[in-house]
């Protein structure tokens, strides 16, 4: 995970920021140390490891653990305590595998172009531009134009509370916290990057290559959130995916239903890592 922490970490020793890649790593609240410390899971264990009695949600492994672990006579180990788990955090595990379900039951979406970004970016001339030192690709007026000239459907609360208020009341969907775990659908690219979220808070009782695939997930639907937005990032590497032409759309769409594709797979491990959880601490 060093290609994405280590970037981050020094740009953040400097002062400077990336409109792009600190986005998972500022937004999302699992800092990067956190993000680099490895978890095997539940029903692992770790022999040597006595510093980890300390950890949060570890406890030492019974002789009986140890056994079945083929560990040598005399031998201490760690294991995650599930149970403790469930005991301090049963209603986020609970309400995790509600969403993750709900979402995966759904048929995905796909016509939204990305026009969350371009919402957010609304009447710039009188509400400003959200990312600084970043221009807006078709200006102010263009991006209003784009804006103005399309349906916007976007069913994710957390992209939807940072319309511009003039903006609101073009969503023809009104999301809301309360209604986040009905709403949700498989090709939102937002919802496919909070598959991280819902991975670092069943830490440590997911394991660390999950985190990572749910991660390398969002760091590239990040990419296309921000080449399909009104912003102009050429400069920076990131090519335009212009959802204003026909061309656009259909690109965005191939790549929205590629990212469904990978998040969905993502959804059925981690609601069998909850089911898991949830098991052992029957």
């Amino acid at each position: 995970m060093a290609p994405y922490t280590q970037p981050f970490l020094e740009r953040r020793s400097r002062g400077q920021k990336h409109p792009v890649e600190d986005f998972l790593f500022t937004y999302y609240t699992l800092s990067p140390a956190q993000f680099t410390r490895w978890h095997p899971g539940p029903g692992v264990v770790l022999l040597d490891t006595p510093e980890r009695t300390d950890w949060a949600f570890y406890r030492p492994a019974t002789r009986s653990e140890l056994a079945a672990a083929g560990a040598r006579e005399g031998a201490s180990g760690v294991v995650v305590d599930a149970e403790a788990f469930l005991a301090k955090r049963g209603t986020a595990v609970r309400f995790t595998r509600e969403i993750l379900a709900n979402t995966a039951a759904k048929t995905g979406t796909f016509d939204c172009f990305g026009l969350h970004e371009w919402a957010m970016a609304y009447r710039a001339e009188k509400n400003g531009v959200r990312h600084e030192g970043v221009e807006l690709r078709l200006g102010a007026q263009g991006t209003d134009e784009v804006v103005r000239g399309h349906r916007i459907r976007c069913s994710h609360f957390d992209a939807f509370r940072f319309f511009q208020p003039q903006a609101v009341e073009r969503n023809e969907l009104q999301p809301t916290r309360q209604a986040q775990r009905t709403m949700e659908q498989p090709g939102c690219l937002h919802a496919t990057m909070d598959l991280y979220k819902w991975a670092y808070k069943l830490l440590p009782a997911v394991d660390s290559d999950l985190l990572a695939d749910c991660f390398e997930l969002a760091w590239d639907v990040r990419r296309t959130d921000m080449e399909a937005s009104p912003y102009d990032l050429a400069e920076r590497g990131y090519e335009p995916v212009r959802i204003e032409t026909p061309e656009g759309k259909a690109e965005y769409v191939r790549r929205q239903r590629a990212f469904a594709a990978r998040g969905t797979e993502l959804r059925v491990r981690l609601v069998a890592a909850t089911d898991r959880l949830l098991e052992a601490a029957a």
